[in-house]
């Protein structure tokens, strides 16, 4: 009586195995180098977290670059943890856990990013909520400090609309009434740069949002920064195109590779399970 063939390859000896070890090996360190990642940017998000105020850093939490960096990485260590362990004990529970869980968060990059294009006016106002936030807790957190000076001088631009709108920070708020050393005034990354100065004039700004347009312009970016970054994108719609596709392709061969390691595996049961009952039957 002729054996039953297992997943249409035959009948094979113990020592044969579907899963490549190429496939396996190759998804293992793919899921290793990312969750070391991971790893790294978790340590980094805590300890810039650690280093923070109490009160400060609890009142801009939700613009705080240190918890979208922890954020990140958690779901990143996650995602990669079942990777690796499930690609190197060949658990297809984890697998598929992983495979899940990395096509979810393609879907969600590919959603956000037509989301963005189709519904551009909104996007742009959401943006716009995200920088007045930020602009608001701009004395409170050093690492958001930072990351707004560098997006004003990298764009040459000053605040979300125009420079005026710095009068939402207490600190800059251009009001009589206001007993800040800075009042009236924008941020130095604001101010246009001075060949001639040796040492960065952090004053620059004094007064600016008391002048029009026009005489302020002598002294600092007037232009607000969302404009600027549309502009920016519209310029570089080749760029990030290809930083997109740099991002999503990883993930697509991750889920490859996950899905034919479950297949090999699955395989791999089917003739476990035929030599176990071709052993106790020899006329299966």
């Amino acid at each position: 009586m002729a054996r039953r063939a297992v997943g249409g390859a035959g009948p094979h000896g113990d020592d044969f195995s579907f899963v490549s070890p190429v496939v396996k090996y190759v998804l293992f360190f793919f899921n290793m180098l990312f969750w070391v990642i991971s790893m790294v940017m978790v340590a980094v998000g805590v300890y810039a977290r650690l280093l923070k105020h109490a009160e400060a850093a609890m009142a801009c939490l939700a613009v705080d670059p240190a918890i979208l960096l922890v954020v990140v990485g958690v779901l990143t260590f996650l995602i990669t943890f079942c990777g690796c362990v499930g690609s190197l004990r060949e658990n297809i529970c984890l697998l598929q856990t992983f495979s899940v869980c990395l096509t979810v968060v393609f879907l969600l990059q590919l959603a956000a990013g037509v989301l963005g294009f189709v519904f551009s006016d909104k996007a742009r106002g959401k943006v716009s909520e995200i920088i007045n936030g930020a602009i608001v807790h701009y004395r409170d957190d050093l690492d958001l400090q930072n990351l707004i000076d560098f997006g004003q001088k990298e764009f040459s631009c000053c605040r979300g609309v125009s420079y005026k709108d710095w009068s939402q920070n207490i600190y800059f708020n251009c009001t009589a009434t206001n007993p800040s050393q800075e009042l009236c005034s924008v941020p130095f990354s604001c101010c246009l740069p001075d060949a001639t100065e040796a040492v960065i004039n952090t004053m620059c700004g004094q007064g600016m949002q008391a002048m029009s347009y026009l005489e302020a312009s002598a002294f600092i970016y007037t232009n607000g920064c969302i404009d600027k970054l549309v502009n920016w994108i519209h310029s570089n719609l080749f760029l990030l195109g290809g930083i997109a596709l740099g991002l999503a392709v990883p993930q697509l061969v991750g889920i490859l590779l996950a899905q034919i390691l479950i297949n090999q595996i699955r395989d791999q049961i089917k003739l476990q399970l035929y030599n176990q009952q071709h052993r106790a039957d020899p006329w299966y």
